[in-house]
């Protein structure tokens, strides 16, 4: 639109006036920030050497420009109080007729115009749900008068949403038709506001007619009046706009009960005024896509084309509005600059973020000194101190209140007038309120009081030291957490080594933290703060580190562990341990139990850190590419990402609404897909979890597996499925269809996975073949038939997966329980590893770069073979269930593993190997000789099937047989003369003289697998019981035999019946007891006890009692002189596994599979305790799994038991006083020393622990 012509010959007519008077730099900054004048223009104008010919200049440029222009030139003159010259260019301004003009947009423009309202930046990113907001609250002064405040932090974009909200045609027309007035404050003096004021009044009175001009107002009080007459009576219906107000008392000379809309940073400002009012607030930062949008603009490119910077500097900023369009003014000029302005603001190099003319600082440091300059001085001090909080995190008002040493109260009320002046943020939805900065205003706070800020958090800890000099705070409230999780943070920045080292190389810190925060914050502060510890002593930090590292998942139960007994398992030279040990032995004086494991240094910990992420199996894990973030999935349908060094939570998604199956990394780490059994698949961001696209059509079964590509050249997601036919797809996630369907498999896939370089897509699936297709074409390329070389006739052989070896020729398929190496360009198969397991091969995957490759087993087993040799590297043991799913980091440098058991475990891989630590059976007995020297005897098979005999506190091996034939599944001790027997699957029985390991007797007999043995009659006699339904009574030296028939299932347990070892009764799975004369073999009593299996038996220390417990739940008391049942125990909801009389015969205890032990009154047959049912764990069980055995102590006064872990009970008031975790679970049977004092048991990954109580 050309310059009108009457503007035109107005600037013509008084140009001479115009050059003489004006100093062009300063119209051209309000030009500049309208909008109608170009940086490159005021540079052309500015280089003229006088003030006289810039002002020529302009002119002449004006005459080039349009009606905007020549308003703006006008307002710019008004604005810096050229009164005389405005009035010479009022007549020509260009007029708003409605019915002369078609143009609405135009109108409403040359309104805002005339109002000196701003035009919109040069780029400009609209917010449309503020600028709703800002209009609905306007529409309020329709009819009445009022304020309307919005309000912000520096640099949120708050005039520029003004000036947009204003910028309605039907908002003018129906609230404000007597126009718009803008007037920029900002921070100023009565005599500036005055000439504000005057310049209003002077723009208001010109617009009306010569006669209404009076002589400008001399006073505040004058001004207020005048302009209180102007609006009332000459623009009844208008609206005024303050735009930056900082102080009350300005806002008070506006006071005149007209219509105003005000822009601050000062919440509060309205409190000192009259009348109706209303606020909007305006959030910080823009979202990711609008900031970006803003660079995007600046920078002439297209959102996808900006370079990674672009997102980083978004980031940093948190999208502040001021801090993206500084630098997207400054990239405009130089547009190689990325990486330079990331730096500056990553470095707080704010002063280097320089000048736009639209905003009244130079630099982005002074828009921010501004706020705080404004506070009372003692206030000022105080916020100073925030310089000490951590980025992103909120605090209450209580620790504030320790910092400062004042009453809540007035922290609360200070904490009121920071938040009012936008220099702080409230999260009001927690009660009470905490309080957060902005990371760019602790940025500047920061940089503000660098040389101080020792000095600062050095007043946080002594306030702290203090405060809770006696005890640290227990309440579990916000102010409590708040000193747990950062007071090693405050040590560190104050520099306060001494005292960090105090605090964190302290097991009473390490429990107290992790019973309030869970063990990822602690191990965090010890990988943080590593090199401060490591100056004391390196050794120390890394046995607090280890410790929190392999024990962290029992850290997370509840109720929470006794982190003393934990601990107590660690090394000898750990001084970890040695504090354990100090505390348990002052404890132990005030009855307390501890338990000292005794052979531990036989073991070694192969895994660096074991996580316990999810509710449920863990179906999958996997590192991110920078191996720093761990991401897992499974039944509990969440997805969680927690870094790799310390388990620390950073996200948790609810991902699906069924199980989910695989989770998997972009190659940039930005993105993260899952997939699930509701046959969806999503995509999110991994940073924020925010879900960014859903395919949801297209498969029609479960979703098996899904990978994106390995580099970033092409991003790609594949996924497969249980589909009969279209169960392979390729997804490119700008499109929402799949972008290929690879066809060729009729039976569920089961994996997919890309070769190194992408170029190839192989898929394993239950048809028994791995296909290879071609990313490019989605062609099938190659089919390897798996079948050919491991099926039998008629035999269905599905692969699980399927995985490439680093230099991308070779592929490797989990196939039942062997794993195949094929040669790619022969499809011949060149090495076949055979576990020689009893399990099927859950997973595989080949190190990016070695030739190591990682195996999962159904049998809770990691095995690490190098395919170069054939030959297996490592077992790593720790699982207590199936494991699912296998990874290498890309590294190469560290292996995750996840399972059934709940867990994630990482292993350093150069640290695990083939480790000589003793692996044995849970089938065990022990002997406790009761000599001056206590010496006992433990007897078990290893993992080589060779019966070992270990004597003494540490365990050391006294003999081992040689390797059996048949699988050793019982074994027990001969006292004397001392020898031992084992029975194996096969039937036979062997006695070995100890410590020769001599072959005394072979004892063939039985034609099933032996399944218990015992020695009576001063070892002269052996009883064995087997699958075979029979029990043998041998006379061994001798091999005599005689065989007690008759049971019909196999039997399982049998207890003498009497001191003289004349009788004893035999139960079996098909639910009876039989009661027999073992000199004659006579049968002498056939009991129908149970409906169900006999699952144990016990005989009263008296012999007057015996008690039976069954998978029918029920427990049952017998006589043991008339037969008959006495008692019938019920209550159990699983199966009772377990039964011990105590030793005074009046109490029996019994124990089920659900982990729930009950104590019963053996005259009454009446229950007396059930032990407690506090903390059901992971396993949905009371023990860790079902209680196996019972042992109460000599006086009754104990009972310990075993399940998933050994724990020892108040008998009387069925409490638990201690639990022993091991390191594996599921363990048989407890081995008690007459005294009470040790323990020996074994777990399910064969490690061998001798306990013995700490006094």
């Amino acid at each position: 639109m050309m310059l009108d012509e009457g503007a035109r010959s107005s600037l013509l007519r008084f140009r001479q006036n115009l050059e003489q008077d004006i100093k062009p730099a300063y119209l051209m900054d309000h030009m500049i920030s309208d909008g109608v004048l170009s940086d490159e223009e005021e540079e052309k104008i500015s280089e003229w050497p006088s003030r006289k010919e810039q002002a020529a200049a302009l002119l002449e440029l004006l005459l080039k420009k349009d009606n905007s222009a020549f308003i703006s030139f006008y307002n710019a003159l008004v604005k810096e109080a050229y009164y005389d010259l405005a009035n010479l260019l009022h007549a020509a301004l260009p007029g708003v007729s409605p019915n002369s003009s078609n143009n609405t947009s135009d109108a409403i423009q040359i309104v805002l115009s005339a109002g000196g309202v701003p035009q919109r930046p040069v780029v400009f990113v609209s917010r449309p749900e503020l600028i709703n907001k800002i209009r609905e609250k306007l529409y309020y002064l329709r009819k009445d008068t009022g304020w309307v405040t919005v309000f912000g932090m520096a640099g949120s974009g708050k005039s520029v949403l003004v000036a947009e909200a204003v910028r309605d045609q039907r908002l003018i027309e129906e609230c404000f038709p007597g126009g718009i007035h803008w007037l920029s404050i900002g921070q100023l003096d009565k005599a500036n506001l005055l000439v504000k004021i005057q310049a209003l009044c002077f723009r208001l009175e010109q617009s009306l007619d010569s006669q209404s001009l009076h002589r400008p107002p001399t006073s505040l009080d004058e001004a207020k009046e005048r302009l209180r007459f102007l609006v009332l009576r000459r623009y009844p219906r208008s609206l005024l706009i303050l735009d930056d107000i900082w102080d009350s008392t300005v806002l008070k000379s506006f006071d005149i009960h007209c219509r105003i809309l005000l822009s601050t940073r000062n919440r509060s400002l309205t409190d000192s005024v009259s009348g109706a009012k209303h606020e909007v607030e305006v959030e910080s930062g823009l979202d990711d896509n609008k900031a970006l949008e803003i660079l995007a603009l600046y920078t002439k490119n297209e959102l996808k084309c900006l370079p990674e910077e672009a997102r980083s500097i978004v980031r940093e900023c948190k999208g502040s509005p001021l801090v993206v369009s500084l630098i997207g003014a400054l990239l405009k000029e130089k547009p190689d600059r990325w990486s330079y302005y990331l730096r500056q603001l990553q470095q707080k190099q704010f002063k280097r973020i320089r000048k736009s003319s639209s905003y009244d600082y130079d630099a982005l440091d002074q828009a921010m000194a501004a706020s705080i300059e404004v506070l009372p001085d003692e206030h000022r001090e105080l916020y100073r101190d925030l310089a000490v909080m951590e980025p992103d995190v909120k605090i209450p008002a209580k620790v504030l209140s320790i910092l400062w040493d004042l009453e809540p109260e007035e922290v609360e009320d200070i904490l009121e007038e920071f938040v009012n002046k936008s220099l702080l943020f409230a999260d009001s939805h927690r009660k009470p309120a905490l309080y957060y900065l902005h990371d760019l205003q602790l940025d500047f706070l920061v940089e503000q009081n660098r040389a101080q800020l020792e000095n600062l958090h050095t007043k946080v800890v002594r306030q702290y030291q203090q405060h809770y000099s006696e005890t640290p705070p227990t309440s579990g409230d916000e102010e409590c957490l708040y000193w747990v999780r950062f007071l090693t943070y405050h040590m560190a920045k104050a520099n306060l080594s001494q005292e960090l080292y105090s605090l964190m190389f302290s097991l009473d810190w390490v429990t107290h933290k992790a019973r309030i925060l869970g063990p990822a914050h602690l191990l965090n502060d010890f990988v943080e703060y590593g090199s401060i510890l490591d100056k004391k002593n390196s050794n120390v930090r890394s046995h607090f580190q280890e410790f929190l590292s392999l024990n962290g998942h029992q850290l997370e139960q509840r109720p929470f562990p006794d982190v003393v007994q934990l601990a107590l398992s660690q090394p000898q030279a750990s001084e970890v341990y040695r504090q354990a040990l100090q505390q348990a032995q002052e404890r132990a004086r005030s009855g307390k139990l501890y338990f000292d494991w005794l052979n531990k240094s036989s073991v070694e910990s192969l895994s660096r850190l074991v996580i316990h992420p999810h509710q449920g199996s863990v179906y999958a894990a996997c590192f991110s590419q920078d191996g720093t973030k761990i991401a897992s999935c499974g039944a509990s349908k969440t997805l969680k990402v927690f870094r790799s060094t310390s388990g620390e939570k950073l996200t948790e998604i609810q991902a699906h609404d069924d199980e989910v199956l695989c989770c998997a990394f972009s190659p940039d780490d930005r993105l993260l897909a899952t997939c699930s059994s509701d046959r969806k698949v999503k995509v999110w961001n991994a940073e924020r979890g925010m879900l960014l696209r859903v395919f949801e059509v297209e498969h029609e079964e479960q979703v098996n597996h899904c990978q994106f590509t390995n580099t970033r050249r092409r991003l790609l997601l594949a996924t497969c499925s249980n589909d009969s036919f279209l169960n392979v797809k390729l997804w490119n996630l700008n499109k929402p269809t799949s972008q290929n369907t690879m066809f060729g498999h009729f039976e569920p896939v089961n994996h997919c996975c890309f070769s190194p370089d992408d170029a190839y897509l192989s898929t394993s699936s239950n048809d028994g073949t791995v296909k290879l297709f071609e990313v490019s074409s989605a062609n099938e390329w190659k089919t390897i038939n798996v079948r050919e070389w491991c099926a039998e006739a008629g035999e269905e052989v599905p692969v699980k997966c399927s995985t490439w070896t680093g230099d991308g020729k070779r592929v490797v398929c989990a196939v039942r329980s062997a794993v195949l190496v094929m040669d790619l360009e022969t499809s011949q198969m060149l090495l076949e590893i055979r576990t020689g397991r009893l399990s099927m091969v859950q997973y595989c995957h080949a190190c990016p770069t070695s030739n190591l490759l990682a195996i999962a087993f159904s049998n809770y087993a990691v095995e690490l073979w190098d395919l170069a040799d054939n030959k297996k590297m490592a077992d790593c043991s720790g699982h207590l269930s199936w494991v699912q799913r296998v990874q290498f980091s890309p590294d190469g440098s560290q292996l995750l593993s996840c399972a059934d058991d709940q867990t994630v475990r990482l292993w350093e891989t150069d640290k695990v190997h083939t480790t000589s630590a003793v692996r044995l059976k849970r089938d065990s007995d022990a002997f406790f000789d009761s000599g001056e020297d206590g010496q006992f005897f433990v007897s078990a098979a290893d993992n080589r099937n060779r019966l070992q005999v270990r004597a003494g506190r540490a365990g050391s091996l006294l003999f081992q047989s040689e390797e059996m034939a048949s699988r050793i599944r019982c074994t027990c001790f001969c006292p004397k003369p001392l020898a031992v027997a084992f029975g194996t699957e096969d039937g036979t029985v062997e006695i070995l003289a100890i410590p020769s390991g001599k072959v005394l007797a072979t004892l063939l007999g039985h034609t099933k697998t032996v399944l218990h043995c015992q020695f009576l009659h001063a070892g002269q006699t052996l009883i064995t019981s087997s699958e075979d339904t029979t029990i043998n009574v041998w006379k061994w030296q001798s091999h005599e035999c005689l065989a007690l028939r008759g049971h019909k299932e196999q039997v399982r347990c049998f207890s003498l019946l009497s001191p003289a070892e004349t009788r004893m009764l035999s139960c079996s799975f098909d639910g009876t007891v039989k009661v027999w004369e073992l000199e004659s073999g006579e049968e002498l009593q056939h009991i129908e006890a149970h409906r169900g299996a006999i699952l144990s038996c016990h005989v009263s220390p008296d012999g007057r009692f015996f008690a039976t417990t069954s998978a029918d739940k029920i427990a049952k008391v017998w006589h043991s002189e008339s037969w008959q049942c006495v008692h019938v125990l019920r209550g159990h909801q699983d199966c009772v596994r377990s039964c011990r009389f105590s030793c005074d015969g009046r109490r029996l205890a019994t124990g089920d599979d659900g982990g729930e032990i009950r104590l019963w009154s053996v005259a009454e047959g009446t229950l007396l305790k059930i032990c407690s049912r506090d903390g059901k764990d992971g396993l949905d069980s009371l023990h860790g799994g079902w209680v196996t055995d019972l042992h109460f102590s000599p006086d009754d006064s104990l009972l310990v038991s075993t399940g998933g872990y050994v724990k020892w009970w108040d008998a009387d008031k069925g409490e638990a006083l201690q639990t022993f975790y091991p390191t594996g679970s599921a363990l048989k049977k407890v081995h008690v020393s007459p005294d009470f004092s040790t323990f020996v048991t074994i777990d399910n990954i064969g490690i061998l622990y001798v306990l013995q109580r700490v006094v």
